[in-house]
């Protein structure tokens, strides 16, 4: 029969070893080749062989142990298998622990919308901010359609109708993938509608307010007052030029190349940059811990929502006190596309320039046509850059003369 003495004076063997208890049967010291010491029981249940791992020495006691052996042999004697139901209860543990909606989220976002998505962060940032913060603590196959539906109807009633929606779009995509994964049975966005009817945004700046924010940009500094200048030259997205990292360009050349990594269609873009963005972007001053134009800290900016903020309190009192329509930084998007269009630009030359795979270039025109539209687009962005330098010119004279 085993005793403390004994057991601690068990040299650590070259091969695992199992020694019998003596006092309860089938109880058996596993030793190790390491040294460590662990309690396991032996028994038959349904005619096979089964083995119980009871815990290990000294952390378990010898009375402790013998305890639990005897414990599990009574219930090998009613019919149960202990060893079974010890794997299973460890099983459901686990997969309750990936079912919490915490956890979902997580490896939804690395697993998933990191790998297969460019604005994941995005993901990331609606994801904890709308689903975590309301369902913390709880198993996502708890959430039930009945909740989703309540989640969206808070959100429209409080002033967020298009929150709403990119709540429910992340959601209802995660719940997919944790239905294939088998983490739930159930996706609870099944049978909802879209919680509003967006209408398309068709905000583009006037010349005289394009004017007013070109010129308030300059209040901004850097990087936010190049950057603002930069979206309207070169009519690209927000975080493609507040990312814009010195190895995609090449400035003699007059060229920015934009990886597919980085692409929202995930296709390679190249977009020909006029003298004036040459000039904006050659200016800024390379810090040897960043790749990144825009930012010294080796990570793009952040903060474009302050920034917009003071760059709107300027562009009021500029235009006497007097704010202009609501916009954003993506309607300088919109603005640049409008005023190519004005200037006589075509509108595939158009669709190149903002790396659009839709409208003339969607379906079987877009599998055979090749042609990259580099000149074209080119000549477009200059003739685009000149536009943008005459409306603040002019506008500028406008002001002097007043």
């Amino acid at each position: 029969m085993l005793t403390d003495v004994a057991i601690r004076a068990l040299a650590a063997p070259e091969s695992r070893r199992e020694i019998p208890d003596g006092k309860v049967t089938g109880l058996y010291m596993v030793v190790q080749p390491s040294g460590a010491k662990s309690w396991a029981l032996r028994y038959r249940a349904r005619g096979k062989p089964k083995k119980l791992t009871i815990g290990p020495y000294p952390l378990v006691a010898i009375a402790e142990a013998r305890r639990r052996a005897t414990a599990a042999l009574g219930d090998v004697a009613a019919g149960r298998d202990p060893a079974a139901e010890k794997t299973s209860a460890r099983v459901a543990a686990r997969a309750e622990k990936e079912d919490m909606v915490d956890a979902v989220v997580n490896d939804f976002v690395k697993l998933y919308a990191a790998r297969n998505t460019r604005d994941w962060r995005e993901t990331e940032r609606i994801l904890k901010k709308d689903v975590v913060s309301r369902w913390h603590g709880r198993r996502l196959g708890e959430i039930e359609r009945k909740h989703v539906a309540k989640l969206l109807d808070e959100m429209i009633d409080r002033g967020a109708p298009v929150g709403a929606n990119r709540v429910f779009a992340q959601l209802r995509k995660m719940c997919s993938w944790a239905v294939e994964r088998g983490i739930i049975q159930l996706n609870p966005c099944q049978g909802i509608s879209r919680p509003t009817t967006e209408t398309a945004r068709e905000r583009a700046l006037s010349d005289y307010e394009l004017a007013l924010v070109w010129r308030c940009s300059d209040s901004l500094g850097s990087p936010f007052g190049p950057i603002v200048r930069s979206l309207i030259l070169t009519a690209q997205r927000r975080d493609e030029v507040g990312g814009l990292v010195w190895d995609e360009l090449d400035l003699d050349g007059a060229l920015w190349t934009l990886p597919a990594v980085r692409s929202k269609n995930r296709r390679e873009h190249t977009i020909p940059l006029a003298p004036l963005a040459v000039e904006i972007l050659r200016a800024q001053r390379p810090f040897a811990d960043s790749p990144f134009l825009f930012s010294a800290r080796g990570r793009p900016p952040s903060g474009f929502a302050k920034a917009k903020e003071r760059l709107d309190k300027s562009v009021t009192k500029q235009n006497g006190g007097k704010p202009i329509e609501h916009w954003t930084f993506h309607d300088l998007r919109r603005t640049a596309a409008s005023g190519m269009a004005k200037i006589g630009v075509d509108l595939p030359v158009i669709e190149k320039v903002l790396n659009h795979v839709s409208g003339s270039f969607a379906g079987i025109v877009g599998i055979y046509q090749r042609h990259d539209f580099a000149a074209e687009k080119r000549a477009a962005l200059g003739s685009w850059a000149a536009r943008v330098a005459a409306i603040v010119g002019r506008q500028a004279d406008g002001e002097a003369q007043s």
